[in-house]
Formats: C-alpha cells, structure tokens, sequence
C-alpha cells in the first residue's frame, strides 16, 4: 500500500501518516519496497506469535498453579524475564497473601526473587558476567557480591530451582523453578512466596521438589506448542503485554 492509501484507511493526514511509518519503518514493524509502497514485516508476525504464546502460557499454567496454591498454602507466580528485570504475568493468590509485593505487570529486580534468580541461572557465562556488574541491595540479605551470585547461579543450574532468603523484602521468602520450551530455552519461571515464618528454611526444602516438579511438568506441556526460539527475544522483551 502508498502513503496516500494508508492514510485515507486510519483517517490521517498523508503528513501525518508518512511520519508514522517512518518510525515503523525505524523499528522494523513495517518495510518499505522500492515502489514506494509499504508492506508489515515479519517483526509484527513475531510480536503477534509471541502475544498468542502469552495467552497460551497463563492458559495452561492457571490450573497447575491453582493446584500447588491449594497444595502449598502460598502464594504462586508466573513470571518472565525483561532484560535484567522480572514481569508478573499471572498470580494466584492463597488467603494470606504478603500486602504490597506483587502485582500483575509489576517489575522487580532479577536477581532479587526466586523466580527470577531461576531464570537467569540459565543465561550465558556472558550475560551473567555483565549482569553482576548491576546488582543492587534491596535488603541486607541481597546477594551482591559477584563472585557469590555466579556460585548461586551454578547451584541453581545443579539443584533445578532456586531460593529467596527475604533479598528483595525483609521477612519474605521464596522459591521458584524454570519453565523450558520444546527448544530447551528458558521461558518463565513458577514459584511460592510468603511470609518467612511459614515459608522458612526447612519448609523450602520440604517444597522443592514440588515446585520443580510443577515447572516441569509445565515445560512438558509447553513443549508441544511453544514457539520457535527466535520468538523468545520478542516473548522477554513484551512480557508485560502477554
């Protein structure tokens, strides 16, 4: 399509639509043919391939973590990772949440929380390298020492979850496992939060292996329909969206 016909179609002034895709164009949504014509690329099938998967993720994962709430008696996460953050793309609440530590579409830190930490773990040697360089104190108990955070990392990799010792709220403990698609890539993590006196030390150890349990069987599933790994970029970068 022209410029003159794109605009007549959103109702723009032809100015005002040339400038538009411009920065389509810019951010390779769209791609300009030597006609002067305009056609989508494949960025936006990607996007629209990676918001499907979204929806498919918190479809299929909602039934298991409605289980291992009713199962644990805490609260359970659905995250993804952004860059160094993680994003809260599903929740399940159990009667006592923890007031004032996740929400829907929030961020925190990476390295901070469980779910988090079992994301990264999987990372590149590279990735992590420059990962270290940023890490933050939200509380005392927050890893920041690079040396220590990759050891945690490589015991993550080992044991297949990862732990929460109250490093992003004082008195809030976690545990979490990562989700693999069909390609053998890191797409999410699940995990329990709660308050340390119910979830302390020993309980931790006790709810390990069914929360990796669940992250596998989770994987299992989406292993069957999840997208090819040249999606995951576009599936990380638009976690709050999915």
């Amino acid at each position: 399509m022209g410029v003159s016909e794109i605009a007549a179609q959103i109702g723009m002034p032809k100015s005002g639509a040339h400038r538009l895709l411009q920065g389509l164009v810019a951010e390779h949504y769209v791609s300009r043919r030597s006609a002067g014509t305009y056609s989508v690329s494949i960025k936006l099938w990607e996007l629209g391939s990676a918001a499907l998967f979204g929806f498919d993720l918190r479809r299929k994962a909602d039934g298991v973590m409605e289980a291992l709430m009713e199962n644990t008696g805490e609260t359970v996460h659905l995250s993804v990772l952004d860059g160094y953050q993680v994003v809260y793309v599903h929740k399940v609440e159990n009667a006592h949440p923890v007031r004032s530590y996740s929400q829907i579409a929030g961020r925190v830190p990476a390295h901070c929380v469980a779910t988090g930490k079992a994301m990264i773990a999987f990372k590149t040697s590279g990735w992590l390298d420059h990962a270290v360089q940023q890490l933050v104190a939200a509380t005392p108990r927050t890893i920041t020492r690079p040396a220590a955070f990759l050891a945690e990392m490589q015991k993550i990799r080992s044991c297949g979850y990862a732990v929460n010792r109250g490093e992003w709220r004082t008195g809030v403990n976690g545990i979490a496992a990562p989700i693999f698609d069909g390609t053998g890539a890191v797409i999410a993590a699940i995990g329990l939060s709660g308050a340390h006196d119910t979830l302390n030390e020993q309980r931790l150890g006790e709810l390990s292996e069914q929360v990796r349990q669940t992250a596998q069987d989770l994987s299992d599933d989406l292993g069957k329909s999840a997208p090819h790994a040249s999606l995951l970029g576009v599936i990380n970068r638009w976690g709050a969206l999915v």
